[in-house]
This record gives structure tokens, sequence and C-alpha cells, in this order.
């Protein structure tokens, strides 16, 4: 399935222009989009759930606890997000679906979010990924980098050097409860598939000026306020050039 937005949103595509990280506060307390793609977006991560659940969806256990939390929270948003209907464990989403939201917490999320999700939670004396929903990945997989930490996630990125990392650290360290933070990123792609896994020894091609389509990801990051885990959670848009 191929979903093609209608353009990236200015304000990501400026943000996307920043300096590495790019981070900037989130406007209100409401890290979620919700854009004209839901309903299709929705229906492939359900596609993918269920034809490849393993490839797209892991869960250490010591991540159970802030995966029931980060369920709680985004219920607490969904309450007041026009387009959803929250009335006990039960929610009519924006495309008219009912999902029950007793079952496990990341399989429940899928049905609600765009976004996909990553939970980091302290290795050591840096933050480390403990659990992941990852439908549309851009170049990376759940497999590889499940239970590693932030440097060996971000390996081989170019830009991801020593320095980068430890103010990347920092600002994991530094997130506070209720502050949201977010970036965007934006590269040519010449295919607009949105689940595109690939491995570290097998990069996607780089896109170039004529390629047909811009990959765009507004990517959020926010701490829990029991566990204190970190959630990046990642929305994707692909749109014509």
């Amino acid at each position: 399935m191929t979903i093609i937005l209608g353009q990236i949103p200015e304000i990501q595509r400026q943000a996307a222009a920043a300096r590495l990280p790019g981070i900037q506060p989130v406007t209100g307390m409401d890290w979620i989009t919700t854009d004209d793609s839901y309903a299709d977006q929705i229906a492939l991560k359900q596609t993918l759930c269920a034809e490849r659940p393993t490839d797209v969806l892991r869960q250490l256990p010591e991540a159970d606890d802030a995966a029931a939390e980060l369920l709680v929270e985004v219920l607490k948003l969904l309450k007041q997000r026009a387009g959803f209907d929250v009335t006990g464990t039960k929610i009519i989403c924006p495309d008219g679906r009912h999902v029950d939201t007793s079952g496990a917490p990341l399989q429940v999320l899928s049905q609600l979010l765009q976004e996909d999700l990553v939970i980091h939670q302290p290795m050591g004396d840096v933050h480390g990924m403990t659990a992941a929903l990852l439908c549309f990945p851009a170049s990376w997989t759940l497999a590889q980098k499940i239970g590693k930490p932030l440097t060996a996630i971000h390996d081989p990125v170019p830009e991801y050097d020593a320095t980068l990392a430890k103010r990347v650290q920092r600002l994991f360290d530094g997130i506070q409860v209720g502050r949201p933070l977010w970036r965007a990123n934006l590269l040519r792609y010449d295919d607009p598939a949105l689940y595109q896994p690939r491995t570290e020894g097998n990069p996607r091609p780089v896109g170039t000026a004529q390629s047909l389509y811009e990959r765009s990801e507004r990517q959020t990051l926010f701490r829990l306020p029991q566990s204190r885990a970190v959630v990046f959670a990642i929305h994707t848009v692909v749109a014509l050039a």
C-alpha cells in the first residue's frame, strides 16, 4: 500500500533544516499527530502487525511497566482529542473503528496512533531501547536495535559521532515530565513505501534531487512520570517532492 500525503507540513520542513539535534519544545502537551492519512496508516499497521508481528513489535520484560504506563498516558490525551471518543476501555477512532484498550499496551497503541513508539530506559550510564512498535522503519530493524544503547542504535549513522552522542544522552537525561520535545528530518526517497526495513549492512540507496518523494519524520521525546522511561514517538509522512 502506497500512502501519500498532500505535502510535508511547513513547520516540520523548517524544523528538519535545523542543526542537529534540532530539538525544540512541543507547543502544549499534545505530542500526537492525526492527519489525513490516519485511516490508511492504521490499516497498514494492522496488516503488518498481523503478518510480521516480531518484525514490528518487540518488548523486553523490563519495559512491561513502562509500556502499560504509556498506554495510560495516551488514553488521557485521547480523551481530550477531537475525533476520539473514549469511554471506559472502549475507544471510537476518527475512522470509525471501535478499539478495546484492555489488550497488550503496544498492540492496543498500534490500533490508535499513527506514531511508531520506542521506549528507552537506563542501561548503566546511557539509555537503551527496551521496547518498540515500529511499523514504518526508515532503513533499520528492531531485530538489530532492541536491547542496545543509543550509540549502537544509531550505528552506522555518519553524523552520530562521539560529540553528538554525548549531546543526545544529556538530552535524554534532562527531559522533564510534562515538557515534551520534538525535532524533524526530511529526506528524498525513490520508494514511497512506509515500511522500509534494512539491516546495517544493507543501507538504502541515497535519494537525489531527482527522487520523486520526500519522507519526513516528526520525532517527539517525552518522559513517563512513574517509570521515568523516555518515549521516542515517530510520525512519518511521505509526499510527492
